[in-house]
Protein backbone atom coordinates (compact mmCIF):
# COMPACT_ATOMS: atom_id res chain seq x y z
CA UNK A 1 0.00 0.00 0.00
CA UNK A 2 1.21 3.56 -0.96
CA UNK A 3 1.40 5.97 1.53
CA UNK A 4 0.83 9.53 0.57
CA UNK A 5 3.86 11.52 1.34
CA UNK A 6 1.92 14.17 3.62
CA UNK A 7 1.20 10.81 5.76
CA UNK A 8 4.32 9.08 5.14
CA UNK A 9 6.58 12.26 6.36
CA UNK A 10 4.17 13.70 8.60
CA UNK A 11 5.63 14.06 12.33
CA UNK A 12 4.09 12.64 15.55
CA UNK A 13 2.43 15.77 16.70
CA UNK A 14 0.24 15.71 13.31
CA UNK A 15 0.25 11.69 13.62
CA UNK A 16 -1.51 12.23 17.22
CA UNK A 17 -3.79 15.06 15.28
CA UNK A 18 -4.84 12.91 12.77
CA UNK A 19 -5.93 10.14 15.17
CA UNK A 20 -7.60 12.34 17.72
CA UNK A 21 -9.92 14.39 14.91
CA UNK A 22 -10.81 10.67 13.97
CA UNK A 23 -11.67 9.65 17.36
CA UNK A 24 -13.61 13.30 17.68
CA UNK A 25 -15.48 12.37 14.60
CA UNK A 26 -16.28 8.96 16.07
CA UNK A 27 -17.41 10.80 19.47
CA UNK A 28 -19.86 13.17 17.19
CA UNK A 29 -21.33 10.35 15.46
CA UNK A 30 -22.05 8.35 18.48
CA UNK A 31 -23.36 11.26 20.59
CA UNK A 32 -25.76 11.88 17.66
CA UNK A 33 -26.65 8.56 17.59
CA UNK A 34 -27.48 8.55 21.37
CA UNK A 35 -30.05 11.61 20.80
CA UNK A 36 -31.65 9.56 17.94
CA UNK A 37 -32.20 6.93 20.68
CA UNK A 38 -33.34 8.62 23.31
CA UNK A 39 -35.78 10.09 20.95
CA UNK A 40 -37.34 6.89 19.82
CA UNK A 41 -41.14 6.28 19.54
CA UNK A 42 -41.14 2.84 20.85
CA UNK A 43 -39.78 2.20 23.99
CA UNK A 44 -39.28 -1.10 24.07
CA UNK A 45 -37.06 -1.15 20.35
CA UNK A 46 -33.95 -0.88 22.69
CA UNK A 47 -30.45 -1.25 20.07
CA UNK A 48 -27.41 -3.23 21.29
CA UNK A 49 -25.02 -0.10 21.02
CA UNK A 50 -23.93 1.76 24.32
CA UNK A 51 -23.44 4.98 22.04
CA UNK A 52 -22.99 6.93 25.70
CA UNK A 53 -20.23 4.47 26.51
CA UNK A 54 -18.54 4.76 22.61
CA UNK A 55 -18.91 9.18 22.55
CA UNK A 56 -17.21 9.40 26.06
CA UNK A 57 -14.45 7.21 25.53
CA UNK A 58 -13.27 8.48 21.90
CA UNK A 59 -14.33 11.93 23.33
CA UNK A 60 -11.58 11.43 26.01
CA UNK A 61 -8.78 9.64 24.02
CA UNK A 62 -9.86 11.94 20.87
CA UNK A 63 -9.10 15.34 23.46
CA UNK A 64 -5.96 13.65 24.68
CA UNK A 65 -4.42 13.57 21.58
CA UNK A 66 -5.52 16.25 20.33
CA UNK A 67 -3.57 17.52 23.44
CA UNK A 68 -0.31 16.21 22.84
CA UNK A 69 -0.76 17.24 18.90
CA UNK A 70 -1.44 20.62 20.65
CA UNK A 71 1.95 20.35 22.25
CA UNK A 72 3.59 18.50 19.78
CA UNK A 73 3.05 21.54 16.92
CA UNK A 74 3.66 24.31 20.04
CA UNK A 75 7.08 22.42 20.66
CA UNK A 76 7.86 22.93 16.95
CA UNK A 77 7.61 19.20 15.89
Amino acid sequence: MHLPDFILFASEATIYGMWGGALLAISAFASWREHRRRGRKDIDRVGIMPWRDIGALTGFAGLALMAFAGVGWIGGA
